[in-house]
């Protein structure tokens, strides 16, 4: 039924797990996996243009090195469990739309995600990429709850 699974993360401890989970899903179904990293751009509020560029610059520097260094590991996980696996780093202002984005191009058939289970003020002030997900796109998504 599975056969091509988006896997996105943003590489916190609990992420990480719902992408083990998710290779693990995929070597029990044969699918593969597309991992995806969606960096955020910088964004900063300041009237010292220097200061704006050079932070900017290496503000994205790090999170694209990181975002790469991550999903090169993620990659090696699933080479490990036979599970064959491509990664993709993209930039969006918008998270869930990105993710929703990709499961299109990349024709996925199923969004594996974690769920940080933030409520009330928290999921208020920051929203969730993983509800905006449920909520936009058009092919099944499946949430991984971490125990505890």
């Amino acid at each position: 039924m599975f056969r091509n699974i988006l896997i996105p993360t943003d590489g916190s401890p609990l992420a990480t797990i719902a992408v083990d989970a998710g290779i693990t899903f995929a070597k029990d179904v044969g699918a593969r996996v597309n991992i995806l990293a969606v960096t955020e751009p910088f964004h900063l509020y300041s009237v010292d243009p220097e200061q704006l560029a050079s932070t900017r610059t290496e503000y994205e520097a790090l999170a694209s090195k990181h975002a790469a260094e991550m999903l090169a590991a993620l990659a090696r996980k699933a080479a490990a469990e036979g599970v064959e696996c491509q990664t993709e780093q993209v930039r969006s202002h918008e998270v869930y739309r990105a993710i929703c984005d990709q499961a299109i191009y990349k024709d996925a058939d199923l969004i594996i995600m974690a769920s940080h289970g933030r409520s009330g003020v928290g999921s208020l002030m920051l929203g969730s990429v993983a509800a905006k997900v449920l909520a936009h796109s058009t092919i099944p998504v499946l949430i991984y709850r971490a125990k505890k």
